[in-house]
């Protein structure tokens, strides 16, 4: 039988979906058929090794299907008279041309081939992609999601001309900035508790920061389980259940001294409410950690179900909900408490 080195291509190559497997594919080498020998292969194999890197060899069938793989420990330990047919190895993984990047990267992610097989839905080989190249582009998908959780757009790069990068940049921009309206609106409704007691302003940042920081470390986690596919449909609950009790345990440890900073610092200044003013932090700061730690999951998981890129600007969103929440619940309950 005559030695082919690639499959017969279809008259009109398939378009392949955006983020598939066929656009990183490679044109197939080292492709032999069942009735070729050992012999056959190997002094094809040292010809193209002179200008390819070859890991292994594909066996095709008379229709162009994949029926087998060869090692080059194969080709080593076995006859040169012996049938490629008869050595190879048969039950071969492949991926689908068709096969989100996402889904590929799941499916290998036990196996650690440094090539595989693409495949058609007929089983036909049309190419190989390297494992390194699966890994390399998703690691370029995910390192784009910390500049979209704050508006910026994946395809910026650092020789983005200006003009571009404030198009991407500056509606985002806005739309922060609207949102902080929100906050402003809240700390104004409670104009009257800050001025009888301005040392609640002093403490104002340090509920914000905190509980914002509680909502991005949720914010990153749940990206992470969505982009890996680790956070299933029926899995929402579970993250929120998560964490709501990483937030409430959080927020008491963080509490306990932010409260003691609190009365730490009335106290020297002669306060007489330092231990209720103590007492409202910790409350104010148990809250704001669980809300925001809940944030964290529905902000992007909503984004989903919208049909939105969860990445898309979540952090923006994300602030909008721990500023109103951790400001608004330091004030409400000063505002219970003391006034």
């Amino acid at each position: 039988m005559r030695m082919r080195r690639r499959p017969a291509k279809p008259k009109i190559a398939p378009p392949f979906p955006e983020g598939s497997i066929g656009q990183l594919m490679e044109p197939p080498l080292a492709v032999f058929g069942r009735e070729q020998t050992v012999g056959d292969a190997i002094e094809s194999i040292r010809e193209l090794v002179k200008s390819q890197l070859i890991t292994y060899a594909w066996v095709l069938d008379a229709d162009g299907k994949l029926v087998g793989v060869i090692t080059m420990r194969d080709l080593l330990f076995n006859e040169r008279s012996a049938k490629l047919g008869d050595v190879m190895l048969r039950s071969v993984f492949a991926l689908k041309s068709t096969l989100p990047l996402l889904d590929a990267m799941k499916l290998t992610l036990d196996k650690h081939y440094p090539v595989y097989p693409v495949v058609d839905d007929q089983g036909r080989l049309q190419g190989t992609v390297r494992g390194q190249k699966m890994f390399e582009a998703q690691t370029v998908e995910l390192s784009a999601q910390a500049g979209e959780m704050v508006g910026v757009d994946k395809e910026e790069r650092l020789a983005t001309p200006w003009p571009r990068s404030l198009l991407f940049r500056h509606p985002w921009l806005q739309l922060n900035l609207l949102t902080a309206f929100v906050a402003a609106a809240v700390v104004g409704f409670f104009e009257p508790t800050l001025e009888k007691i301005v040392i609640l302003a002093v403490f104002l940042p340090v509920l914000a920061g905190q509980s914002g920081n509680t909502g991005c470390q949720a914010l990153a986690v749940t990206l992470r389980g969505m982009t890996l596919g680790e956070l299933k449909p029926d899995g929402t609950m579970r993250a929120l259940t998560k964490e709501a009790i990483l937030g409430l345990l959080n927020g008491v440890l963080v509490g306990l001294t932010a409260g003691g900073g609190m009365y730490f610092y009335a106290w020297m200044q002669g306060n007489p409410q330092a231990l209720k003013l103590a007492l409202i932090t910790l409350l104010a700061m148990v809250i704001a950690c669980v809300i925001s730690g809940v944030s964290g999951v529905l902000v992007p998981t909503t984004l989903k179900r919208l049909g939105a890129d969860p990445a898309t600007a979540s952090s923006i969103f994300l602030t909008t909900a721990t500023d109103v929440v951790s400001m608004g619940a330091f004030l409400g309950i000063a505002t219970l408490m003391l006034m």
